[in-house]
């Protein structure tokens, strides 16, 4: 199990990660898109980085946005996984 990092260490990863912000015990990140199945598309690559990673995001669709929100639930809270995937998800925009 993946330790939970503390206030300062969250506070400091969210300095790396633009646009992602802290709710509760998640980071968290809305992403817009021109259409449906362009969302849906980086959902895809989404699910199959976080797969490959082995931690796995709480995914939100609604037409064009598309909500990510990542915490650690066997830890509690946020951990270096979430992280280590929340600074990857940004670049799956573009493929």
């Amino acid at each position: 199990m993946a330790d939970r990092l503390d206030d300062d260490a969250i506070n400091e990863a969210l300095q790396t990660l633009p646009g992602w912000k802290r709710e509760n015990d998640a980071l968290v990140k809305e992403f817009t898109f021109p259409t449906f199945l362009e969302g849906i598309a980086f959902v895809v690559r989404v699910a199959q980085a976080a797969e490959a990673a082995g931690h796995h995001p709480d995914i939100d669709i609604r037409y064009t946005r598309v909500r990510c929100v990542l915490t650690t639930h066997d830890a509690g809270g946020i951990t270096a996984k979430d992280v280590e995937l929340a600074s990857a998800i940004p670049d799956l925009r573009m493929e």
